[in-house]
């Protein structure tokens, strides 16, 4: 996974944490670790966070394990600029307002992640965060959705992990910080943060798709030793 990749997908989970300030919020600041001293309820907090991470971390490798099929296809290079035109579909079908996924089993698959997030949320026990937050990283996210796109085309199974596990870290910082202090960032600089996801997931897509072209650029399109002829574009 090269440094471009590792950043995007870092900074996506960054801003798109402001996102799940919104969306998640509510979990974030109701855990069950309010009545717990300074270090225990960071603790609590992380292991909720972590529990986060690492299913999007699975998320990777099951997503990676088919992307690496993919790469060992020969369609890699195809794939990944398959992947960003993609993304940047759905980014413009955001933005009009049109509904961007109609999954199959969404509203089955809704209902039972609130209702195993309720249990965790009643159980005073520490060691549930970390079961809360692996089921709160199994809810249905439109962004979520995005980054196991790039995972995809990262066309290794470390890559595709990393690239999950990074777009997590991204989305660490503001929810320690939600579930810690409560709504310490007022609701004009959420709102204005969200608003440059669109930008960040589009500016993925393109690096998805210099990716693919096999460009010889360092960091940004480098070349698939692997490849077995480049794309041309002419």
């Amino acid at each position: 996974m090269t440094w471009s990749i590792f950043i995007s997908a870092f900074t996506l989970g960054l801003l798109s944490s402001f996102h799940c300030v919104g969306m998640c919020g509510a979990i974030a600041f109701s855990l069950p670790t309010q009545h717990l001293n300074g270090l225990k309820k960071a603790a609590g907090i992380l292991l909720y966070n972590a529990g986060r991470i690492s299913t999007y971390t699975v998320l990777g490798v099951l997503f990676g394990l088919l992307g690496r099929q993919i790469y060992l296809a020969g369609f890699q290079q195809w794939f990944s600029i398959i992947a960003g035109i993609v993304i940047l579909m759905i980014v413009i079908q955001g933005a009009s307002g049109r509904p961007v996924f109609h999954l199959p089993g969404y509203n089955k698959m809704h209902t039972w992640v609130q209702n195993a997030i309720a249990r965790f949320l009643t159980s005073p026990s520490i060691a549930s965060m970390y079961l809360l937050g692996i089921a709160n990283g199994l809810l249905p996210c439109g962004l979520v959705y995005l980054s196991i796109t790039g995972a995809l085309a990262a066309g290794t199974l470390g890559g595709a992990a990393g690239f999950m596990a990074s777009f997590g870290l991204g989305t660490f910082p503001a929810m320690f910080l939600l579930s810690y202090f409560g709504y310490i960032i007022n609701l004009f600089t959420r709102n204005t943060i969200r608003k440059a996801v669109p930008y960040v997931v589009a500016l993925m897509a393109i690096l998805l798709i210099l990716r693919g072209m096999n460009l010889n650029i360092p960091f940004v399109s480098p070349y698939f030793a692997g490849a077995k002829e480049s794309i041309n574009c002419h």
